[in-house]
């Protein structure tokens, strides 16, 4: 992350109007004058990332095309005194009244304050857990990413020919841990003796161990790679290089992997813009707390690339129409996890909503690896 080109704009853009040039303005939307309303985006990395940030520069961009918007970006913002400043930039020299910080880390102190000092500006933060104890000009947004997991899972049990298969993550937190063994129980319904070994890096973008750990998991007999890290790039073309088949996460990453790529989780973050901006526009309240799945529009997967066999995709298909129900549950008992302990009962069940799984600390039975 560059902390320099964050210090070098703000810097420029007290220094003179003329700062709003380094805007980034998408092609086809509203000028600054004509705009009826400015919406900023805030970027932990660079937009172009194949990872977090790109997926929701890409719901950005969909905005770019509503007339009446105005968007203005920055990439690579740090989680600190930073991002303050930055939202400050937009609000204050940009004219933005709409303001989506879209990393975890902005979301308390930065977020908070920014929107206790600016209560005429609407926040709205990708992950935080919004309360009625905040404030009534903030909110959160997110979706249910785990189903998507799920059907990785699925077409990867069927291409898998050593039934090892192999996630790289980030770190041991509830959501991160869901994904993981989303990923396996899906692959466990076309083969329940396959297995998922996963390597925690400890951090959200560190190359070198993203890198060093996909090799380690290939070295293992993995075949089939997928991972939960802000940009999956150098484990997308790490694995590729080596000839295993990748599943994709948060955005589309095909055009690193050519043809050994199968699909992927993506957000679909533009459904969730617009919904805010076109509510916006028309003088509406915006929700405080929004979330959603497959169903909703708030995620979606990657389309099925060439190497996937004719029965993957079959069983993809009828997969993906139960994962759409709303009832649908991926965590259901009776449930091990990979210490032997019961960790869901005979007749218990845990759909994506379950506020129980937002205390998830265990991985399952079938999972080589340690939260520890």
């Amino acid at each position: 992350m560059s902390a320099f080109f964050s210090v070098t704009r703000r810097q420029m853009l007290a220094a003179s109007a003329a700062g709003l040039a380094s805007s980034v303005v998408g092609a086809g939307q509203s000028s600054a004058a004509d705009a009826a309303a400015t919406v900023g985006f805030v970027y932990v990395g660079p937009r172009d990332d194949y990872g977090y940030n790109q997926s929701h520069a890409e719901g950005a961009a969909a905005l770019k095309k509503i007339p009446g918007i105005k968007v203005v970006e920055q990439e690579n913002v740090p989680e600190t005194v930073d991002v303050a400043k930055t939202m400050e930039a937009m609000i204050n020299l940009e004219g933005a009244s709409l303001l989506f910080p879209t990393s975890f880390g902005y979301f308390n102190p930065f977020m908070l304050d920014a929107a206790k000092k600016y209560p005429s500006v609407q926040f709205r933060h990708c992950g935080g857990l919004w309360t009625d104890k905040d404030p009534k000009n903030a909110g959160s947004y997110f979706g249910y990413i785990g189903v998507c997991q799920y059907l990785n899972g699925v077409v990867a049990g069927h291409m898998t020919k050593s039934k090892k298969l192999a996630f790289v993550a980030a770190k041991p937190i509830p959501q991160v841990l869901l994904n993981v063994n989303s990923f396996l129980l899906g692959a466990r319904t076309v083969d329940p003796s396959i297995t998922c070994s996963v390597i925690f890096t400890g951090e959200w973008s560190l190359a070198v161990k993203e890198a060093e750990a996909t090799n380690a998991l290939l070295d293992q007999g993995a075949d089939v790679v997928t991972c939960h890290v802000d940009s999956p790039k150098v484990v997308v073309q790490t694995a590729a290089g080596r000839g295993a088949y990748v599943c994709g996460y948060h955005a589309n990453q095909a055009p690193l992997a050519g043809d050994k790529y199968l699909t992927g989780a993506e957000w679909n973050w533009a459904t969730v813009y617009e919904m805010f901006a076109k509510k916006f526009l028309a003088k509406e309240p915006l929700p405080n707390f929004v979330r959603g799945g497959l169903a909703e529009g708030f995620v979606k997967m990657s389309p099925l690339g060439p190497a996937v066999s004719d029965a993957a995709r079959a069983d993809f298909k009828l997969k993906y129409a139960e994962v759409s129900k709303p009832d649908f549950a991926i965590v259901k008992g009776p449930l091990k996890d990979n210490k032997g302990a019961v960790v869901v009962a005979a007749g218990k069940a845990y759909g994506e909503r379950a506020i129980e799984l937002e205390s998830m600390n265990y991985l399952v039975d079938g999972v080589v690896g340690s939260t520890s």
